[in-house]
């Protein structure tokens, strides 16, 4: 049987399976902002639910002042350490996206969430209370970049995904299962699977929850409800910013380029 363990409190297995889209997220995110951004030097970056970091270091890397936070110790003390040992600095905290408070008063040029972690508020009003702090902190003309699966609601089966990926000899297999949604609540369940293969020892850890789920339709009214915030373009997970999308329900895996006005 697998081990019950919340993947957030492993940082190291989980960047392993997430960090090869990392520079290309890192290069798609400067194109955007080079494109729709308000342009200057200061580049003061926030990534709400940084995680483990991997954006933290890559943005680090190519030059920008980044601030970020997350709801896991153990995910903030792996990113400090990786940036301690590519020394770099960036300043984070322990928040939660819906309440999230600033160490101190600043604004930001641009932000960005990735990879449907935003889907962890479960709640109209904690998702409108992210994305308007998200916007308080931003300057005028500054970015959010949210990237959301969509829901297709007619679906009456269960998805599967796998990959794997390694690093230093640790091999990781990840198993995502998720079941059909429930559009009266607008929750879906998931579980994943991590097998860990390690100095010749395996085993395997799976975590069970819930993401909050949206068609194009839903993520237009939320929207709505933050109006500092213009919609400006929306993308898929190619990320590839000479292919624009429009937010619709052709595709599942959106990224939409908001713009503080």
């Amino acid at each position: 049987m697998p081990e019950q363990r919340d993947w957030y409190d492993t940082p190291l297995y989980y960047d392993i399976i997430f960090d090869a889209d990392t520079p290309r997220e890192g290069r798609f995110l400067e194109g955007v902002y080079d494109l729709h951004g308000p342009g200057g030097k200061s580049r003061q970056l926030l990534e709400p639910a940084c995680g483990s970091g991997r954006l933290v270091l890559e943005m680090a890397k190519r030059g920008w002042k980044v601030s970020g936070f997350d709801g896991n110790a153990r995910m903030l003390d792996f990113a400090r350490e990786r940036l301690k040992r590519e020394g770099l600095k960036a300043r984070m905290w322990e928040d939660w996206m819906q309440s999230f408070t600033l160490p101190k008063a600043q604004a930001f040029d641009f932000a960005h969430c990735l990879v449907s972690s935003f889907k962890y508020l479960h709640t109209e009003r904690d998702a409108a209370a992210c994305i308007q702090r998200v916007a308080d902190c931003l300057k005028p003309g500054g970015l959010f970049v949210l990237g959301i699966h969509l829901t297709d609601y007619e679906r009456s089966e269960e998805e599967h995904e796998r990959w794997a990926a390694e690093r230093d000899g640790i091999r990781v297999v990840c198993n995502t299962h998720t079941w059909v949604a429930d559009r009266k609540t607008r929750l879906e369940n998931l579980r994943t699977r991590l097998q860990i293969t390690h100095a010749g020892r395996t085993h395997t850890q799976e975590t069970k929850w819930q993401f909050r789920t949206y068609n194009a339709a839903q993520v237009r009214a939320l929207l709505r409800k933050v109006p500092s915030l213009k919609l400006v373009e929306c993308y898929d997970f190619t990320y590839d910013i000479s292919e624009p999308r429009k937010l619709d329900d052709s595709y599942a895996d959106i990224v939409l380029v908001l713009k503080k006005v």
